[in-house]
């Protein structure tokens, strides 16, 4: 008689980087051993998963009395960082305390590149996130994902519009990756055992300046563009100029500052590791985001 799958569950399952870790689940286990988390049974998004043979459980971080119900019968778990900024740390622990009474073997969590001593001003709520799991007597396993790519490739429409692309990066080195690289990091955590107690620091095998993305958005477009390093001040004024809420331009100004003391850099490849082979480079991510311009006209 063959061993039943582990159940796994991923929160925020209808996000950019849950939706990614779905399909790379769905890779790896049977569509009836997974779990996906939504806010809401009901959209457009939670459908599209549904097409896929998962099973869905409504689990809202903020309203703790849907957490542990969602999380009977999960052997291992998966919480993606809430994307509310100022909020997260009571909503990971909510999550923390409802797996706690719902029998989960083992949480793995979304924290930040070297969240115990990065300079960004995101990583407060990390590491208060990971002292959590660190008390509460669960199995855990820390995956510290640094910057995606496309964090980056988000600027490229409007640097090719105005031939320049904006930060306060200075020469700090960015070692990224695509977020399905990430995404596939923690479909092996979930799948794979040997995970308990591990803090793996994961980051894209190749750095970069954002002189040379400029650079690499130049070569692959076939148009001029140049970096301009502005100050943490100027940089975020141009951000709001630009459309961007206050608070998200002046998250954005403080990370490429922190970029430039070296807290988005790693050279230790545990991405590459774990995931079992390269990562995808970022000029890759350059290609694939101009392509997929040109084809929207």
């Amino acid at each position: 008689m063959s061993t039943p799958e582990p159940r796994l569950f991923v929160t925020g399952a209808t996000g950019q980087l849950g939706r990614l870790v779905i399909e790379a689940l769905l890779k790896r286990v049977p569509a009836d051993s997974i779990v996906a988390g939504v806010r809401s049974l009901e959209s457009a998004a939670a459908e599209d998963l549904r097409a896929q043979g998962v099973t869905l459980r409504v689990a809202d971080y903020a309203r703790p009395e849907t957490l542990a119900e969602a999380f009977r019968g999960i052997d291992r778990l998966l919480l993606i960082s809430s994307s509310e900024i100022g909020q997260r740390v009571a909503q990971h622990q909510n999550v923390i305390q409802a797996a706690r009474q719902s029998g989960v073997n083992l949480i793995a969590y979304t924290s930040l590149l070297r969240a115990d001593t990065s300079p960004l001003a995101l990583a407060d709520e990390h590491r208060r996130t990971e002292d959590a799991l660190k008390a509460s007597g669960l199995s855990f396993a820390v995956l510290r994902n640094g910057w995606y790519t496309e964090n980056y490739a988000a600027s490229i429409a409007p640097a090719l519009a105005h031939g320049v692309l904006l930060g306060s990066a200075g020469e700090g080195r960015i070692a990224s990756a695509a977020r399905a690289d990430f995404a596939e990091a923690a479909a092996v955590v979930l799948t794979t055992d040997g995970h308990n107690g591990h803090v793996y620091e994961l980051a894209g095998d190749d750095a970069y300046t954002l002189d040379e993305f400029a650079a690499a958005v130049s070569a692959l477009s076939g148009q001029t563009v140049v970096y301009q390093n502005l100050t943490e001040a100027a940089f975020k004024a141009a951000l709001i100029a630009a459309g961007l809420p206050e608070d998200f331009a002046a998250l954005l100004a403080d990370s490429d500052m922190a970029a430039a003391q070296g807290g988005l850099n790693d050279t230790n490849r545990q991405l590459s590791g774990l995931i079992g082979r390269p990562t995808t480079p970022y000029r890759t991510t350059i290609a694939e985001t101009i392509s997929g311009m040109a084809a929207q006209g």
